[in-house]
């Protein structure tokens, strides 16, 4: 499946993209960070980083946590977390939606020249160096 992915580059050198977005989703679909990493195969220290960079970047957590106690601790995201999320996902979905026809087009003329429409992801091969 074609699809367009979005990455936001704002003017001091941060960026807003799908993974920090999921990232938001997933803490407030699991009401925790830990659970939310896990979702996406991260670890907890690179999810807690990711969300101190975006509490940097907008100058206020979109993730608020709480400490454990007799009801444990956990996270949720913030008014300003959703506002992002919704801004991002509204803009993702207006550049989508411009987009469609011509994703179409592209993915047409892949599979014209006998190539999967998976062309494109990561592969791996080996580059052989020429000595110095």
């Amino acid at each position: 499946m074609t699809r367009l992915t979005i990455r936001i580059d704002f003017a001091d050198g941060t960026a807003l993209g799908p993974g920090k977005v999921r990232l938001l989703e997933l803490v407030a679909e699991t009401g925790s960070i830990r659970k939310a990493a896990a979702k996406m195969k991260m670890s907890y220290r690179r999810a807690w980083l990711l969300l101190q960079a975006l509490d940097g970047m907008f100058g206020e957590p979109l993730a608020a946590t709480t400490t454990g106690g007799k009801a444990g601790g956990g996270a949720r995201m913030s008014p300003l977390g959703k506002t992002v999320v919704a801004t991002y996902r509204r803009i993702e979905a207006g550049a989508s939606g411009i987009a469609t026809r011509d994703l179409k087009s592209l993915a047409n003329a892949l599979e014209s020249k006998g190539k999967s429409p998976a062309v494109g992801r990561k592969t791996s091969r080996k580059l052989k160096r020429k000595p110095a």
